[in-house]
C-alpha cells in the first residue's frame, strides 16, 4: 500500500511538469508571433520581387521541357517494330500445302510459310542451313552427312528428328505417293543412324545435289499410318497442315460459289518455337483472287497490303507514292517449247525457221520494262554459258527460205503457208496473264508474218498444269526455274520426255544422244572449268537442233502499299522464295533512338 508521503511527492512532480509544459507552450507562441506572424506584413512590400522569381522559375522549367522534347524528336527516328497483320494477295486457288505436292504460286507460297527444309536460300540466293545445322560431302561428293539443329519441334509440340526427314524422302521416292519431286530422288538412298543425323548416298557425283534439300520436311508421326496411295488426297494437306516453319495454320475462309468468283483467305499465326526465332508479324494472311483485275482491286481498296505475281505495275497505280515496287530477278528463263515428237515440229529445220522468224528484242520491248534476253538453255551467269553457241538471231528472209525449202508455200490470198493442201496451223498454249498475253501475241504476229498460222490458247494456271502434264500442245510458252547450278538435266534429257517419267519436264520432248551424254557428264563435275567443257556438246546440239526458242529471263514483281522492312532479296529462284526470311519482316514503326 502506497503511504501518504509518497502520494504527496507524486502530486508535486505532476504539478511541476504541468507548469513546465505551460511555460514551453507560451514560449513557442511568442516565437511564432515574433518570427512568422509578425513578419507576414512585410511580404506586401516584396511581393513583386517574389512573384518575379516565381515567374522566372516557371519560364525556365517550361523552356527546359520544350527543349527536351524538341531535342528528343531530333535524336529519335522511326524504327521498325514487331506487330501487325500482313495480308498478301495472289492469283490462283489453294488446294494443297503439303510440300511433297505443292505446285503453283498459291500452294507453294502457303507451303513455304508452313514448312521448313533442311536447307534454304539466303537474301543473296546462296544456300544456308534451315533445319540442318551442317551438311558435309565426302571427298567423292557421293555421300552427304546432314546434322540437324538441336531441339527442333513441330507446330504441335512434337520433336522433329531425323526420322521425319527419312520418312519425307522415302515418301517422295515411293511411286504410289505420286510426288512430282520423285525424278530428282531416284537411286538415292537415305539413312538416319540417329535422331540428329541423316545420310544421303548418291549413285554418282551430283554437283547440284545440295539444292535438292530445300523442299519442306513432313511429320512422320501424323502421316505414317496413311498409305502412300492416299497421301495426296489426305485432309492434312488442306484443313490442318502441321509443319515446322515460321507460321502455323490458323484457318481458311472461302467466299464466292463459282470458281470465277471464288476468293480464299488463309490465316497463319507465328510459331513461337520456330528455330530461327519467332516471326515479328502477329499474323500472315494469304488472300487468293480468281484473276489479276481483282488482285489489283484488292491492293487499291486496301484489302491486302502486298500483291505477288504481276509482270508489270498497272498504269493507274504506277504513280501512287504509297506503293513500293520490288523487282527481283529470277534465276530462270521463259521459252517457247516446240513439241519435237510430232509433225511438222519433228523437223529441226522447221524449228530453226520458227526461231529465225521470232524477234526477241521486239517481244521484250512489248513487255514495257527492262529485262534480260535469253538465248541458250543456260543463263548468262551459269558456268558453261558460251555466247558463241547462242541460238540463231532474227532473220525473216532466211526463215522464209527454209519454209519454202520444206515445201510449205504461202497461199496468195491468206498468206498462210500450207503443204499438200493442208494449211500450216499450230496451237500455242500459255497461262492467262498480262505478261504471257503480250508475249504470245507478239509471237503470233511474228510467225504469221512468215506464213505460220498460230492459234493462241491462254488457260488459268490450274488448267494449264493439266495441259502441261499431258503435253497436249504444239508449242508451250512457259517459264522454268534453273537455279544457280547449270544442271538442266530435267528439262532436256531424253529420259524426261518419256511418258513414264514422273513429271515429264522435258516439255519439248527433245531427244539427242549427244545432249544426253553431255548432260550426264556435266552434272557430275564440281570444277567450273571441267563442267564448262562437259556441257559444250549439249549447247552445240541444242543450237543445231532448236528444240525450243529461248526468250528472256523473268523477274518477280512485288507491290506493297505500306512499308515492308527486311524484304531485300538480291535474286530468287522461284516466287515462293520471297519468304526465305519472312520471320524478320516488319510493317510497324515507332520512334526510337537511331542505331
Amino acid at each position: 500500500m502506497i503511504d501518504r508521503t509518497t502520494r504527496l511527492r507524486w502530486r508535486r512532480w505532476f504539478r511541476r511538469g504541468k507548469r513546465q509544459v505551460e511555460e514551453v507552450g507560451m514560449e513557442a507562441q511568442e516565437n511564432l508571433d515574433k518570427h512568422l506572424i509578425g513578419r507576414l506584413s512585410r511580404l506586401v512590400g516584396v511581393r513583386r520581387f517574389v512573384f518575379g522569381w516565381l515567374a522566372l522559375a516557371s519560364l525556365l522549367i517550361t523552356g527546359l521541357i520544350i527543349q527536351t522534347r524538341g531535342l528528343g524528336q531530333y535524336y529519335l527516328t522511326l524504327q521498325p517494330t514487331p506487330g501487325g497483320i500482313y495480308k498478301e494477295g495472289i492469283v490462283g486457288v489453294f488446294t494443297n500445302a503439303n510440300p511433297l505436292y505443292a505446285t503453283g504460286s498459291v500452294n507453294s507460297s502457303v507451303s513455304k510459310l508452313l514448312f521448313s527444309g533442311l536447307l534454304k536460300y539466303d537474301q543473296n540466293n546462296q544456300l544456308t542451313g534451315d533445319l540442318a545445322e551442317s551438311w558435309t560431302p565426302d571427298e567423292r561428293e557421293i555421300t552427304y552427312t546432314i546434322k540437324l539443329r538441336p531441339n527442333l519441334k513441330w507446330h504441335d509440340g512434337q520433336p522433329l528428328t531425323a526420322q521425319d526427314v527419312l520418312y519425307t524422302y522415302r515418301a517422295i521416292q515411293n511411286p504410289d505417293a505420286r510426288s512430282p519431286l520423285i525424278t530428282s530422288w531416284q537411286g538415292i538412298s537415305v539413312e538416319a543412324p540417329d535422331d540428329q543425323t541423316v545420310i544421303f548416298r548418291l549413285p554418282s557425283s551430283l554437283s547440284a545435289f545440295p539444292n535438292f534439300l530445300t523442299n519442306g520436311i513432313t511429320p512422320k508421326h501424323i502421316l505414317e499410318n496413311t498409305s502412300m496411295g492416299q497421301l495426296r488426297s489426305l485432309a492434312f494437306n488442306t484443313t490442318n497442315p502441321v509443319g515446322s516453319g515460321p507460321f502455323k495454320w490458323q484457318a481458311i475462309e472461302v467466299t464466292g460459289g463459282e470458281s470465277a468468283e471464288r476468293e480464299q483467305r488463309i490465316g497463319l499465326t507465328p510459331y513461337s518455337d520456330y528455330h530461327l526465332g519467332k516471326a515479328k508479324l502477329n499474323q500472315f494472311v494469304i488472300h487468293t483472287y480468281p484473276d489479276e483485275k481483282r488482285l489489283i482491286d484488292g491492293l487499291k481498296s486496301k484489302q491486302v497490303q502486298g500483291i505477288a505475281g504481276l509482270v508489270a505495275t498497272p498504269d493507274d497505280i504506277l504513280n501512287d507514292k504509297t506503293i513500293e515496287q520490288f523487282s527481283v530477278p529470277l534465276t530462270g528463263a521463259v521459252y517457247a517449247f516446240f513439241k519435237n515428237s510430232q509433225e511438222p515440229l519433228n523437223d529441226s529445220n522447221f524449228r530453226r525457221a520458227l526461231v529465225l522468224a521470232a524477234n526477241n528484242k521486239a517481244i521484250v520491248e512489248a513487255l514495257g520494262f527492262p529485262i534480260i534476253l535469253s538465248d541458250e538453255p543456260l543463263l548468262k551467269r551459269h558456268v558453261g554459258y558460251d555466247p558463241a553457241l547462242a541460238q540463231a538471231g532474227h532473220n525473216l528472209e532466211e526463215a522464209n527460205r527454209l519454209f519454202d525449202s520444206l515445201g510449205f508455200t504461202k497461199d496468195p490470198t491468206t498468206g498462210i503457208r500450207g503443204k499438200e493442201g493442208k494449211p500450216l496451223n499450230l496451237r500455242l498454249f500459255s497461262q492467262n496473264t498480262v505478261e504471257y498475253t503480250a508475249v504470245t501475241q507478239s509471237l503470233q504476229n511474228q510467225w504469221r508474218a512468215a506464213g505460220v498460222d498460230v492459234q493462241v490458247i491462254l488457260e488459268p494456271e490450274d488448267e494449264l498444269q493439266a495441259v502441261i502434264a499431258n503435253h497436249e500442245y504444239d508449242i508451250l510458252l512457259y517459264g522454268i526455274s534453273l537455279g544457280n547450278d547449270p544442271d538442266v538435266f530435267a528439262y532436256w534429257h531424253s529420259s524426261q520426255a518419256d511418258i513414264r517419267s514422273a513429271n515429264r519436264l522435258n516439255f519439248s520432248e527433245y531427244k539427242s544422244p549427244a545432249a544426253d551424254r553431255a548432260l550426264e557428264a556435266g552434272r557430275t563435275r564440281s570444277d567450273a572449268a571441267i563442267k564448262a567443257v562437259k556441257y559444250k556438246p549439249f549447247l552445240e546440239a541444242w543450237r543445231a537442233e532448236n528444240p525450243a526458242l529461248a526468250l528472256y529471263e523473268p523477274r518477280f514483281l512485288y507491290l506493297v502499299r505500306e512499308p515492308l522492312f527486311n524484304f531485300e532479296p538480291a535474286r530468287i529462284n522461284v516466287g515462293a522464295e520471297r519468304f526465305n526470311n519472312v520471320h524478320n519482316w516488319m510493317i510497324r514503326q515507332k520512334l526510337a533512338p537511331e542505331k
